[in-house]
């Protein structure tokens, strides 16, 4: 959506900034590989530290995963009670 401007003087962009010179922009370009791999996580600074790259994250992951499988949870949570 374009933004009218009322007056010239009220436009923030600098005379040099000629946006017609510029050709070719596609928009959307990359949507699709953008949807078909991403997936991103933010990790706690603390736990960025004990993994260097993706590897080690995915590393550790997989190795909890199989954990998990091998020690089923006995107690479903509140079951103590």
């Amino acid at each position: 959506m374009k933004k009218e401007v009322d007056n010239e003087m009220d436009d923030e962009l600098r005379p040099e900034y000629d946006f017609s010179q510029l050709a070719g922009g596609i928009r959307g370009k990359y949507v699709e590989r953008y949807r078909a791999g991403t997936n991103l996580v933010l990790l706690a600074p603390d736990v960025a530290l004990a993994f260097p790259n993706d590897d080690a994250v995915n590393e550790a992951l997989r190795l909890l995963m199989q954990i998990a499988q091998r020690h089923p949870a006995n107690n479903p949570v509140g079951a103590d009670e």
